[in-house]
């Protein structure tokens, strides 16, 4: 697998990200959904990359950076045919190996309570994620459960 710096220009990631947007609309109320679009994760303090292989995308993950010791984890997103492959497992330790290495010292996220989001809550509690209250411009939400990580 080759995980790349996304410059978010290519349409396999827009149609990926769309998706995941998608899911997010169809899973929770509008004013629950924290998911970004294509041009809030173009910001100058948000990185995203992409999982490939064989050039075909599998998943792709961002962190974004909210000052100089904390981030989170956005967009984190599996490709259907790249489901139970570790893609997001290795995606995750890549992002959190490089928000350490950029001197990061907290991450956070936000996901969902429901059923849907079981296998992301799984994934985020075997990197070593516990849950915690709302973060940066977060409040508590029935939608929304909050984790972090001290790296």
């Amino acid at each position: 697998m080759d995980i790349r710096l996304d410059d978010l220009n290519g349409p396999e990631i827009k149609a990926l990200l769309q998706e995941h947007l998608d899911d997010m609309y169809q899973t929770s109320p509008a004013e629950s959904v924290h998911a970004l679009d294509l041009s809030e994760l173009k910001q100058a303090n948000i990185r995203v990359w992409t999982v490939w292989q064989d050039n075909q995308l599998m998943g792709c993950g961002a962190l974004k950076a909210h000052n100089q010791e904390e981030g989170e984890i956005k967009s984190m997103r599996t490709s259907n045919a790249a489901r139970n492959k570790g893609v997001a497992s290795i995606l995750l330790q890549h992002i959190l190996n490089y928000a350490q290495h950029q001197g990061l010292t907290k991450i956070c996220l936000e996901t969902g309570p429901q059923d849907f989001f079981a296998p992301a809550r799984a994934l985020y509690r075997k990197h070593g994620f516990e849950e915690c209250g709302p973060f940066a411009d977060y409040r508590l939400d029935p939608y929304s459960t909050f984790m972090t990580k001290t790296l």
